[in-house]
C-alpha cells in the first residue's frame, strides 16, 4: 500500500510517499526546514506545503517528536510549548483536508528498522536509540512495540537528563570531541543496561553514519549495531503506522 509518510523533526521536516509493505521511498524525499518558532500553526503550513509538492492525495502517516497517545501531543518536546496536549491527527486533517495517524518518532523509527533494517529478525529485548536533536528511544520485546519509552528523559548523576547531556545536540553544542561524547553515550547506554538489560542496542539517526567514531569508547556489555534506514527511518516508520492503523 502506498502511503505518504511525514517525519517531523527539532530541525526538518522529511517527507516521502512509502511502499508500506517493502519500505521502499517511491518518491524523492523532501526536506523543508522546520519553522522557528515550530508552533502548531506553522508546522501544519509547512505539512500542507510537503503534501502539496508531493501531488498526494490520501492517508498521512506522521512521526512526531514527543509522547503521543491516540494521536494527542502529551507534550512538546523540542517543539513550541503550544503543542502541548494538542490532538495532532485533528490539526493537520482540518489544515490539510487528508487523514492523519500520528505516531512518537522513535517509535516510528523503531518500527522501520525492525521490519527492514538491523532489527529484522532479532527476538528478545531490543532498544533503538536515536541520538539526535534529543534522544528517542523505541523498545521492542519479541517484535512487539512497547510504545513510549522515553529513555531519554532519565535522569543521570548530576540530576540533569540524559538527552541533555548524551544527544548528539550536546556534542554539537559543547564542541565535543567524539571520544568526550562517546564517553556521555556510554554512561547513558550502561545506565540503560543496569535499568531493562537489553539483548541488543540499535544507534539511529544521522550519527549512526559515522559511528566508528565513537564506537570505540562504549564500554557495555550489550551487543550494539548502527541502524541501517538511518534518516529515512522515521518517513518509512510513519507510513507503516498509518498502514496498520487503516488496516
Amino acid at each position: 500500500m502506498e502511503l505518504l509518510g511525514i517525519d517531523i523533526g527539532g530541525s526538518g521536516i522529511k517527507a516521502a510517499i512509502v511502499d508500506a509493505s517493502t519500505g521502499e521511498l517511491l518518491s524523492e524525499r523532501k526536506r523543508i526546514p522546520t519553522p522557528k518558532p515550530a508552533t502548531p500553526n506553522a508546522v501544519s503550513d509547512t505539512v500542507n506545503e510537503i503534501i502539496e509538492s508531493l501531488n498526494w492525495s490520501g492517508p498521512v502517516g506522521v512521526s512526531f517528536p514527543t509522547i503521543v497517545k491516540n494521536g494527542k501531543a502529551l507534550h512538546y518536546g523540542n517543539l513550541d510549548k503550544q503543542w502541548k496536549n494538542t490532538q495532532i491527527d485533528n490539526l493537520f486533517k482540518n489544515r490539510c483536508n487528508q487523514d492523519f495517524y500520528v505516531v512518537n518518532d522513535a517509535d516510528a523509527a523503531a518500527m522501520a528498522e525492525m521490519k527492514f533494517g538491523a532489527g529484522k529478525n532479532k527476538n528478545g529485548l531490543v532498544a533503538i536509540i536515536t541520538l539526535g536533536t534529543g534522544i528517542g528511544s523505541g523498545v521492542f520485546f519479541n517484535g512487539k512495540l512497547l510504545s513510549n519509552f522515553e529513555l531519554g528523559q532519565i535522569h543521570g548523576k548530576k540530576g540533569d537528563i540524559m538527552e541533555s547531556f548524551a544527544a548528539e545536540s550536546a556534542r554539537k553544542r559543547e564542541d565535543l570531541s567524539y571520544k568526550e561524547w562517546g564517553k556521555r553515550v556510554s554512561y547513558f547506554l550502561s545506565h540503560l543496561e543496569n535499568i531493562i538489560h537489553p539483548d541488543l542496542f540499535i544507534i539511529g539517526g544521522g550519527i549512526s553514519k559515522k559511528m566508528e567514531k565513537f564506537e570505540k569508547h562504549l564500554d557495555i556489555k550489550t551487543p550494539i549495531t548502527a541502524a541501517k534506514l538511518l534518516n529515512n527511518a522515521g518517513i518509512v516508520g510513519a507510513a507503516m503506522f498509518a498502514h496498520e492503523s487503516i488496516d
